[in-house]
């Protein structure tokens, strides 16, 4: 269960974050959430997708990391087999609260660093230190504030950004039924992408509304993103093939 406080270089000098990859730090899930934000880097190597809670609520952007709610085909031998680590992972066990700050007089909700103690990759032995031994912040923390100023800006662009995309109806049910294989085939369930008839119906008005909010971009970014399944399906098929040759190799 996650035990979050605010971070400081007082009682979290010694703080340690292990940067490796595994289930042992929880990377082993199908699926990660997404932000705008960060969409240019991910469209590179992650199919991006949009989805929602019980099908009622706000619409979530994530990427595709595997078929299976516990698989990550981007896991291999303890590292992240991509160039762009998405921010969902990047930032750790960290994350950005809100505290009241008195500033020229007036009470205003500052962003502030919480980190979860109870987090696999917090430590006090090994891994990347988050403060430097006269209180400063490390390199490592500033990269993880970077990330999650992109996060938190990412979060609230896209909310308004898929807001107007389902009103003009532009978002629709993507059925993912893959066969694999002779034996194999795979189902995800509740993902949804950008209708590209409708986008190619819009009127000129609304496109140029897209366009000047900002939003246009995003739309192509997430079309352009799927050319990525057939990396996953390849990754896929690959691991089915070694599973299949082990028990002969045993056997052997």
């Amino acid at each position: 269960m996650a035990r979050y406080e605010l971070l400081n270089n007082v009682a979290h000098k010694d703080l340690r974050v292990a940067t490796g990859f595994g289930p042992a730090f929880g990377d082993d899930v199908g699926m990660l959430p997404a932000f705008p934000s960060e969409f240019a880097e991910l469209q590179r190597e992650y199919p991006i997708f949009l989805r929602r809670d019980a099908g009622t609520g706000p619409w979530q952007s994530v990427v595709l990391l595997g078929f299976e709610q516990r698989e990550n085909l981007f896991l291999q031998g303890g590292r992240w087999n991509a160039s762009y680590l998405p921010g969902a992972a990047a930032k750790g066990p960290f994350l950005i609260g809100f505290q009241e700050q008195r500033i020229d007089g007036e009470l205003k909700l500052e962003p502030v660093m919480h980190v979860d103690l109870e987090h696999p990759r917090v430590n006090f032995t090994a891994g990347e230190r988050v403060f430097l031994p006269q209180g400063g912040n490390t390199p490592y923390l500033e990269h993880v504030a970077d990330v999650l100023r992109g996060i938190r800006d990412g979060s609230d662009f896209g909310a308004d950004m898929f807001r107007v995309l389902d009103e003009l109806g532009l978002i629709h049910p993507v059925n993912l039924d893959v066969q694999l294989d002779d034996r194999h085939r795979v189902t995800v369930n509740g993902l949804h992408g950008i209708d590209r008839e409708r986008l190619a119906g819009l009127s000129g008005a609304d496109l140029l509304g897209l366009n000047r909010a900002g939003y246009l971009e995003g739309v192509y970014l997430m079309l352009a993103s799927l050319h990525n399944m057939r990396r996953l399906m390849a990754e896929k098929q690959r691991r089915l093939r070694a599973e299949d040759v082990a028990p002969l190799s045993n056997a052997g």
